[in-house]
């Protein structure tokens, strides 16, 4: 499977701008071959928006999550994108998986970071979802989520190949630790392949990290970003290609409860 990852530059632009940029970007993914096109964290309506999040999530969250889907059909692309939506009358900040010809997949983001998350939304108490993808199982996350060894393992033992992230990381000397160093950690470990969507440049309230990447089973990164401009970034997601990072590192197979 052909992975498309897009690093989007942050800013001030409306839902419907964003989507248009969606739209454009999985055209770009296309061309590029790619089956999967990985968005950042929030791109609907933009991780800085504030209490606008709320709004939109309330008036557009479904309509947009419905167009995502169009999206899908109409290209053939599978995509994976951050959007708030509206459940159980909370505000959850999610990752959404839209296949074409399939029903959306919705994870809610468990582990929310900081007063301005947890002052936006309600966290998701359900465990994220493993589903086929492409001859893969793929897992979900969302940016913090992923800094927590426990939910990556988790998707791995229930067998997952690859685990889709989209992130929204603000720019710190500990992001560009967990960027650079972590990601490719959380694959290793767990001998599956990690995607991870930033944004990069500014919004009214953050400055972001960028240093998107595709991690691979081995600790190699199949494509990486820089720290400040937009990006595709395309990699090939064969776990068979890395059967011998499995044999040399089978943790999974040995790991034993403590």
């Amino acid at each position: 499977m052909r992975v498309a990852a897009f690093q989007l530059a942050a800013g001030g632009e409306t839902a419907s701008a964003r989507l248009a940029a969606i739209a454009d970007a999985v055209t770009q993914a296309k061309r590029a071959d790619a089956t999967l096109a990985v968005f950042p964290e929030l791109a609907l309506p933009g991780y800085g928006a504030g209490e606008v999040i709320k709004d939109a999530a309330r008036e557009r969250g479904d309509e947009l999550l419905a167009a995502l889907a169009r999206l899908a059909d109409r290209s053939g692309i599978a995509i994976v994108a951050g959007i708030a939506l509206e459940r159980q009358g909370s505000i959850v900040n999610a990752a959404a998986l839209l296949r074409p010809g399939e029903e959306p997949v919705v994870y809610a983001k468990r582990q929310l970071y900081g007063t301005y998350e947890k002052a936006l939304f309600r966290a998701g108490d359900i465990p994220p979802p493993v589903v086929e993808l492409g001859g893969l199982k793929a897992g979900l996350l969302v940016c913090f989520d992923v800094e927590f060894p426990e939910h990556v393992r988790d998707l791995a033992r229930r067998g997952a190949n690859i685990v889709l992230v989209p992130t929204a990381l603000p720019r710190s000397p500990a992001a560009h630790f967990i960027a650079r160093n972590v990601i490719p950690v959380r694959a290793f470990e767990n001998q599956v392949f990690v995607v991870y969507a930033d944004w990069c440049g500014t919004d009214a309230r953050f400055a972001y990290q960028g240093l998107s990447s595709i991690a691979a089973p081995d600790g190699s990164r199949l494509a990486e970003a820089n720290e400040s401009d937009p990006a595709m970034l395309v990699g090939d997601i064969d776990p068979g290609a890395f059967s011998a990072s499995k044999e040399q590192n089978p943790y999974l197979d040995e790991l034993r409860s403590v």
